[in-house]
């Protein structure tokens, strides 16, 4: 068996929507549901992390897991029987779970029952597979034998994110077919873009041909 090679989170792309390692959510949990490019737009739709070595270089590029640790984890994985489909089902169905509460959280609406009654049982075995530190901050924190895990730790961390202060400054990018959240950390609260020099750059670029054809 070949030893899979030492992960390092490549260089951000140019444009935020062409990379999986995009990372302008300003928190694990948005930027996990950001791996889903223009989102709302079915014609460009695209999921930019696919298997577990792009879901490990995710967890390094995000912070959650160093890239000795996930390559070690890599390796453990492909020794293992388990199929790797199985490693990244349960990441595909957290995020397919979470991406109707987020919209629904920004859009001011109650969340689906479905998916929230699937969430709330994400965030039990999480529990159920964690352990608390000895010694405070109490938080749970689950396990790193497997990438299995990658999703427990995502799982805690949403139930942190939407039981926390920041709560209210979630937001969704306004750019047409975009979709990405963001955490809104601006002093007015008025952040509109997942990127201003991505989707903010194309509706700038909207309403200047919009005057110059007015003008014309």
């Amino acid at each position: 068996m070949s030893k899979q090679p030492v992960l390092r989170a490549p260089a951000a792309s140019g444009s935020p929507h062409g990379s999986g390692l995009s990372l302008v959510g300003g928190h694990p949990v948005l930027d996990f549901a950001n791996t889903v490019a223009w989102r709302l737009d079915p014609a460009r739709t695209a999921d930019r992390v696919q298997g577990t070595e792009a879901w490990a270089r995710w967890a390094v590029a995000s912070g959650m897991l160093t890239a000795d640790r996930a390559d070690a984890l890599l390796r453990a994985e492909t020794a293992d029987s388990a199929p790797a489909e199985e490693t990244t089902a349960a990441l595909r169905d957290l995020r397919a779970t979470l991406l109707p509460i987020l919209d629904a959280l920004v859009d001011d609406e109650e969340p689906p029952a479905e998916e929230w009654e699937a969430l709330r049982r994400s965030m039990v075995l999480a529990r159920e597979a964690a352990a608390l530190p000895p010694a405070f901050p109490l938080r749970w924190q689950p396990g790193t034998d497997r990438l299995d895990d990658l999703a427990h730790a995502l799982a805690l961390l949403a139930e942190d994110l939407l039981a926390g202060d920041g709560l209210g400054r979630i937001r969704r990018c306004a750019g047409p077919g975009c979709g990405w959240f963001f955490l809104d950390r601006s002093r007015s609260g008025t952040r509109r873009w997942c990127s201003s020099d991505d989707c903010g750059n194309r509706d700038r670029a909207r309403r200047h041909y919009s005057r110059a054809r007015q003008r014309g």
